[in-house]
């Protein structure tokens, strides 16, 4: 199989839908003499901001010199980028021998009916574990797909689990209530591995905090029992703050990536990074804190594309991820105008989403489609009342012509639309 063919026979899985349940991936790691087992792992989980604190953690770690896998979704510049050590990609040999290793097992499963059609996240994951082991990485940072307890990555024992943040997504299979999807979320914590809690509201941590204290967990909730103090935004695209636990007290931790709520996830990464030190018997010193933070970047989180015009990419791919950035809006562009391209998925609340980003002062909005099966249409945005694009680089265009001072220019919503915008203005088709 050629690189092409191999990444063609994992994104066909895709046609099998989501299948929450384990038996499949328990089945595909049996045969690989369970891999997992043999990794020192952190499973970090939450409806939004998992990608960025994977990625402070990833950065504080190598710090201390280790080499860290991670397995993040989805990609935005490359399908390798999903699973990365020290933030390399996979390299495409390396996929299309190990695909070459698990398709025989595949091929068998699906002749039995109940492990037959295996989708294409349960396979990168068994891909994921078996590339760690042989590369013989020092720990892997694993980020849940969705929800926690039925997740295909929900087979490990980590040193640590994390959950970010809780919000309404997915809830077609989480749950339509608050306490149902923690519950999923929760999933992940496992007996006497100390769980770390970001910013969620109190129904949230409630059954949260029951799971852990069920299962004999220490608990570290985010300005609880260890806290932040928002400062500032860093005048070179960031921002600055300071924080504080039981162990650690750092001034003015500045970190590239814009936003206050990358301060929670940063926050978060720092509170998982002095827990997992712990267990491996690492010195902590806030001198590498604060240069694994700031060397610390996630593509596609209010990222800048370029200063003159001011273009800004972000994914806010749903309704909970949308307020947190509109909240952002109206403190770090506070007065400027704001131009902004929007195209989501069909699966999301579009109209929530569209009503967060008009409530910004100064916001002129343009909806459009692009080319990816789930995209919203041009048709489905004007059955909302809205104009709409069909193309995103016409709305692009006009809203060039449109731009007076300071401008920004904000692309926003799927993480796939995201994607694209930012290959194309990075020179790519």
């Amino acid at each position: 199989m050629t690189y092409e063919e191999t990444v063609a026979w994992i994104h066909d899985r895709i046609k099998f839908g989501i299948r929450p349940g384990l038996i499949r991936i328990n089945e595909i790691l049996e045969r690989l003499d369970n891999p997992q087992d043999k990794l020192k792992t952190v499973h970090i989980g939450g409806t939004n901001g998992k990608g960025s604190t994977t990625t402070f953690l990833r950065n504080l770690l190598e710090e201390q010199g280790l080499r860290v896998g991670t397995f993040t979704s989805p990609y935005i510049e490359s399908f390798n980028e999903r699973i990365a050590i020290n933030g390399e990609p996979i390299p495409d040999e390396e996929l299309v021998r190990l695909v070459k290793e698990i398709k025989p097992i595949i091929d068998d499963m699906d002749t039995v009916e109940e492990l037959k059609n295996a989708v294409e996240f349960e396979i990168l994951t068994a891909i994921m574990f078996q590339y760690f082991l042989e590369t013989e990485v020092d720990i892997v940072l694993v980020e849940v797909g969705l929800g926690g307890t039925y997740d295909c990555t929900n087979v490990i024992v980590p040193l640590v689990s994390g959950i970010t943040t809780i919000g309404f997504d997915h809830t077609d299979i989480l749950g339509d209530t608050i306490e149902e999807i923690a519950a999923q979320k929760a999933g992940i914590i496992k007996e006497n591995v100390p769980v770390v809690v970001g910013k969620v509201d109190e129904a949230a941590f409630e059954v949260i905090n029951k799971r852990a204290k069920d299962l004999n967990c220490p608990i570290y909730r985010y300005q609880e029992n260890f806290r932040s103090k928002y400062i500032q935004p860093d005048e070179n695209w960031g921002e600055i703050f300071n924080y504080r636990s039981e162990e650690l007290d750092l001034s003015h931790v500045s970190i590239s990536l814009l936003g206050q709520h990358q301060v929670d996830n940063a926050s978060l990464a720092i509170q998982m990074y002095e827990l997992i030190s712990e267990q491996l018997g690492l010195r902590v010193s806030s001198k590498d804190i604060q240069k694994g933070l700031k060397n610390a970047f996630w593509p596609g989180r209010m990222e800048k594309m370029s200063d003159e015009p001011l273009i800004v990419l972000d994914g806010a791919h749903n309704d909970h991820a949308m307020q947190v950035m509109v909240n952002n809006l109206k403190t770090e562009f506070k007065g400027q105008h704001i131009h902004a391209i929007f195209g989501a998925l069909s699966t999301k609340d579009i109209a929530a989403m569209v009503k967060d980003l008009t409530s910004v002062p100064q916001l002129d909005l343009k909806v459009t489609a692009f080319d990816y099966p789930k995209a919203f249409t041009k048709e489905q945005y004007e059955e909302m009342g809205l104009s709409a694009y069909s193309n995103w680089k016409e709305a692009l265009a006009d809203t060039l012509t449109e731009l007076t001072g300071d401008d920004l220019i904000l692309i926003t919503g799927s993480l796939y639309f995201i994607s694209q915008v930012r290959e194309t203005l990075l020179g790519g088709n």
